[in-house]
């Protein structure tokens, strides 16, 4: 059974930069698919970002060429490297494990981490 949990959230000024971590504990890491989601207040859970066990990445359109998702299967946590940041990327961000070869999220939920961007 793998556990992950987030962190590396803040506040940061708009165009800033935040790095996002999502370590894991328990089963062999390295064999899972992860992803990125975030939810802003009222809205619904969005995907963000994507790796495969194999290291392929996908990317929602909004966040293409801001957002750099990477893994460390040895430290057991995949990363979030956000730049350019906007207000709208003002969200609790959530990782969890990846139904195999979809973006779609299998695992429960944890906190999550609030990223919190001013203009």
């Amino acid at each position: 059974q793998v556990q992950l949990v987030e962190s590396g959230g803040g506040l940061v000024q708009a165009g800033g930069s935040l790095r996002l971590s999502c370590a894991a504990s328990g089963s062999i890491f390295s064999t899972y698919d992860v992803g990125w989601f975030r939810q802003a207040p009222g809205n619904q859970r969005e995907f963000v970002a994507s790796i495969r066990s194999a290291g392929n990445t996908n990317y929602a359109d909004s966040m293409k060429g801001r957002f750099t998702i990477s893994r460390d299967d040895f430290k057991k946590t995949v990363y979030l490297e956000m730049n350019s940041l906007k207000p709208e990327d003002t969200a609790v961000y959530y990782c969890n494990l990846l139904v195999r070869f979809t973006n779609s999220p299998r695992g429960t939920w944890g906190r999550g981490t609030q990223v919190t961007v001013s203009p």
